[in-house]
């Protein structure tokens, strides 16, 4: 990771999460009427990008196995949860556009950080291989 990727990261760890999670509500809750049920699945879910945006390897695939199963109690599949991280993406995207327009470097790192994120949550990467 360079530089840039890191000041990203680490500006995504200070605003990102109500985002993250908001847009997770927006994608569960589209799924169920139950809001326990969608308040959960967006909890589990903001805490694997929670873990991704840490760096926490570890953690996000423990994090991204717990939501797999609980998906799978659901008998929800598993193009919720890319559906969702592209929602989330998007939306990161957007506030780093619309907010950091006139600070290229600042700009710049996120998008390098939104751009490892991306690779990171791709099933080609693995990310998804778990529920296999």
């Amino acid at each position: 990771m360079n530089a840039n990727a890191a000041d990203g990261y680490s500006g995504l760890q200070q605003w990102a999460d109500p985002i993250i999670f908001d847009r997770m509500m927006d994608a569960y809750g589209a799924e169920t009427s139950d809001f326990k049920i969608a308040w959960r699945l967006a909890r589990l879910h903001a805490r694997v990008w929670r873990a991704l945006i840490e760096g926490d390897m570890k953690a996000f695939e423990s994090r991204r196995r717990d939501l797999v199963d609980a998906l799978a109690q659901e008998d929800l599949d598993l193009d919720r949860v890319a559906e969702a991280d592209a929602r989330t993406l998007r939306e990161l995207l957007t506030v780093v556009v619309d907010r950091f327009h006139r600070m290229p470097r600042v700009s710049m790192g996120y998008h390098l950080a939104l751009l490892e994120l991306a690779g990171r949550l791709s099933p080609g990467k693995g990310s998804l291989a778990l529920a296999a």
